[in-house]
């Protein structure tokens, strides 16, 4: 019996500590497009009070080629015909260990589609992969996101 409680605990503190120790990506992320390289927007993180992240545009780049779009045109309700600028991209997301975070939804507004997302954080903290992706995280795209003060190191939670 003393044997199973030891186990339980022991299992309850990985568990508990995934989420403790994670690294904080709260802040803001110049978000870079994963086909031009060019910058595409400014994401603002924050921690929710249920304990996930989620992201709001808060500055759109403007790029050669690429006239921004005001609206979410083509999206899904509740996102439908609402400005671009200031929406919530990425709901829902949860710490899993220390660099990853997973469980989430990112949306793209410039096409309207919502895809599944993850994160993995660099281990100096200025950097973070996002995946979006449908049903499999192999059927996706990756984009490199850089943390806009680097000089302010990353807290743990």
């Amino acid at each position: 019996m003393k044997n199973i409680l030891a186990w339980l605990g022991a299992f309850a503190f990985t568990c508990l500590s995934s989420t403790i120790f994670a690294r904080d990506i709260t802040g803001v992320w110049q978000q870079i497009d994963d086909q031009t390289g060019a910058s595409k927007a400014l994401i603002e993180i924050n921690k929710e009070s249920n304990g996930t992240y989620s992201g709001t545009i808060t500055k759109i780049t403007p790029r050669i080629g690429y006239p921004p779009k005001e609206f979410c045109v083509n999206c899904p309700a509740p996102y439908t015909n609402k400005p671009i600028l200031g929406m919530k991209i990425i709901t829902n997301l949860k710490a899993i260990n220390e660099y990853e975070y997973e469980n989430g939804n990112i949306i793209d507004p410039t096409i309207g589609r919502i895809y599944k997302s993850k994160i993995k954080m660099s281990k100096n903290g200025t950097k973070m992969t996002l995946r979006g992706y449908y049903g499999f995280s192999m059927i996706g795209r990756s984009q490199t996101w850089i943390r806009i003060n680097p000089t302010q190191p990353p807290q743990s939670n």
